[in-house]
């Protein structure tokens, strides 16, 4: 029997990298493309430049704040920094900025998630677009003009919704309510939602766009409906970005201004019911109070920006290290 052998040639091995050749590379490098790494890269150091210069000086100007400040800057119920002597605190401002853009997330989140589906997977592609104009259009809309229809619309409506709560939910405690205008965190926290559903919204809908169509198509082959074929190929493709968009709307809603000293009646007091008139936020409290502070006045509430800074900036790592680690499964590689 005749037997045939096939040799198999092996592929040539690459080239070594040498000095010249490395040269020659970067020779070939066209100036635009110089230019355009340069501008690139100086962007990203401007931007780091900016922020350590931000945060260089709220630290000098906090320090030297707290170092006259008699009372406990992080448990003071109390903001008087023009007394003598000076005595705040931060406690009831870190508590209803954290309770009011945590109310605002538990709402705006979902709602946004489910108008971002409905838009992508849902609806014609006529109602999408008139959908999605409308969404468009209430990212545009000014703070104080958010504020107002709070201030105006708003508040006195919530009275049934108020009533509703302590009716069924009173027993808590927290969602008790003594009868009084309903200008409270809670408020707030819807307000809020409203201001971030828009930016949540198109972030989300522009992610579930990106799910390649094959893993959908593949998924409808197997015969799943079209709520599974959202939930195991739309919504792990779309993770990540769905996490990125909620983080943009938290800081939003960490650092809004008018909107809530428009509709929130402040004073520094801790309740435990989200229903009860009262508290304050890092934002609010900056522009209610700083036309009429003093220097050290002023000083104060630079402190209590550093520490709206800092939570920022926690945030934000905290919600890069949950894409970090659920990137292998969001699909993005895909």
């Amino acid at each position: 029997m005749d037997t045939t052998t096939q040799q198999t040639t092996a592929p040539p091995a690459p080239a070594p990298t040498t000095p010249e050749s490395k040269r020659a590379a970067r020779g070939a490098t066209r100036p635009g493309d110089r230019i355009f790494l340069g501008l690139s890269r100086g962007s990203g150091i401007f931007v780091l430049v900016l922020i350590a210069a931000i945060a260089a000086f709220l630290t000098y100007r906090a320090s030297i704040a707290i170092s006259k400040d008699e009372a406990n800057f992080f448990t003071t119920f109390e903001w008087n920094p023009s007394g003598l002597p000076p005595e705040f605190g931060i406690a009831v401002l870190a508590f209803g900025t954290i309770v009011s853009s945590v109310i605002a997330m538990v709402i705006a989140v979902p709602v946004s998630v489910g108008i971002a589906l409905f838009i992508t997977h849902y609806a014609p592609r006529r109602l999408g677009g008139l959908i999605g104009y409308v969404i468009d259009l209430l990212a545009a809309v000014p703070s104080i003009v958010y504020g107002l229809w709070g201030a105006l619309f708003l508040v006195p409506h919530l009275q049934g919704l108020y009533g509703w709560l302590d009716d069924y939910l009173g027993w808590t405690g927290i969602f008790e309510w003594n009868d009084g205008a309903p200008r409270s965190l809670f408020t707030v926290g819807i307000l809020l939602a409203i201001m971030i559903l828009p930016i949540i919204t198109n972030v989300s809908r522009e992610v579930f766009r990106q799910v390649p169509r094959m893993h959908e198509e593949a998924a409808l082959a197997l015969g799943a409906t079209r709520w599974e074929v959202i939930r195991m190929s739309v919504l792990p493709f779309g993770r990540s970005g769905v996490i990125s968009a909620s983080m943009l709307g938290l800081g939003r809603a960490l650092g809004e201004t008018m909107a809530v000293a428009m509709v929130l009646s402040s004073s520094f007091d801790i309740n435990l019911s989200l229903l009860d008139t009262g508290g304050g936020t890092f934002a609010q409290n900056i522009a209610s109070k700083f036309n009429e502070a003093t220097e050290m006045g002023r000083d104060a509430l630079i402190a209590s920006g550093l520490v709206l800074f800092v939570i920022t900036l926690l945030v934000n790592g905290a919600a890069r290290l949950i894409i970090a680690r659920r990137k292998e499964y969001s699909g993005a590689n895909a």
